[in-house]
């Protein structure tokens, strides 16, 4: 049987602390965050962590709710949290010094349209929900839990943050968003 469930979090680890260890590199916001945050951001987290525990009282894997134990199945659902990653990673790299938080505004912006960003308005989103789908596949059904609630405030940050952007670049943004989707290409 493919066991790839301590991989996929080792994984995770790594790309959250990539995550984190490259906010540093990034232009600083043009308005302080840390309230909105901690507020909204360290809640959902914490709550989810709650959630886990309180469905799965003997681990935090769900290894008895894994969705199939076809080897097959797995090894597709590791390409997929790969596949997402490497988007999300890919989007970062494009993003370069304009990268931030979601909903966050930086001094002076500069508007991104190379790279996934030619196909897809918010691809950072699409990676890490592509990879929560694949981590799905392979770990525990539970996992779409956290797909839903991600998703729902990925489409929201998405929403708020088209309008800013409209604010920042009328014209060039609107133009933008007439060629692109939001979060999947040619769909939506």
């Amino acid at each position: 049987m493919f066991t790839s469930n301590k991989a996929i979090v080792a994984i995770w680890i790594v790309f959250w602390l990539y995550w984190l260890i490259s906010v540093f590199g990034s232009k600083k916001n043009a308005t302080p965050q840390i309230g909105k945050f901690f507020g909204g951001r360290v809640g959902v987290f914490i709550l989810a962590v709650l959630l886990f525990r309180f469905i799965n009282v003997q681990n935090y894997s769900f290894n008895n709710h894994i969705v199939s134990r076809n080897t097959g199945i797995q090894i597709v659902g590791f390409i997929i949290f790969i596949s997402g990653l490497l988007l999300a990673i890919w989007a970062r790299v494009s993003l370069g010094k304009n990268w931030g938080m979601p909903m966050t505004q930086k001094q002076n912006p500069e508007l991104v349209t190379t790279g996934p960003y030619k196909y897809i308005r918010h691809p950072i989103y699409t990676g890490i929900l592509v990879a929560i789908l694949g981590t799905t596949i392979v770990s525990s059904i539970f996992w779409l839990f956290i797909f839903s609630i991600t998703a729902i405030y990925f489409i929201y940050s998405a929403l708020q943050e088209e309008k800013t952007m409209v604010k920042q670049f009328p014209k060039e943004y609107t133009n933008y968003k007439s060629k692109t989707k939001m979060l999947l290409p040619f769909l939506f």
